[in-house]
């Protein structure tokens, strides 16, 4: 059983856009991640501290906000960015 997605927005102290994401991202909800990164405009800070699980899916959506999202991952996700690719196109904060 998948945990479900769940994306909260705020603010970061110096007022960045901040979207943190909890729970599994899979082409289950890929949509609803999407529709969220997209309607923050400007510098993006995702923070993915509380995502068990990243498949492709979820990571084809990241790719297109590469420029503008800063990523904040844990230790699980690491390999995954990194052997994607992302790593090398956005910075990416240890949890």
């Amino acid at each position: 059983m998948t945990t479900p997605l769940t994306l909260t927005p705020g603010r970061r102290p110096d007022g960045t856009a901040l979207l943190t994401a909890t729970g599994e991202i899979d082409m289950s909800n890929t949509e609803a991640l999407a529709a969220a990164l997209d309607s923050t405009s400007g510098p993006l800070v995702l923070d993915l501290t509380g995502i068990e699980y990243l498949d492709s899916a979820g990571l084809s959506v990241l790719f297109p906000h590469a420029e503008r999202i800063e990523l904040i991952a844990n230790p699980l996700l690491r390999p995954v960015l990194t052997i994607s690719g992302l790593a090398d196109l956005t910075t990416i904060h240890d949890a």
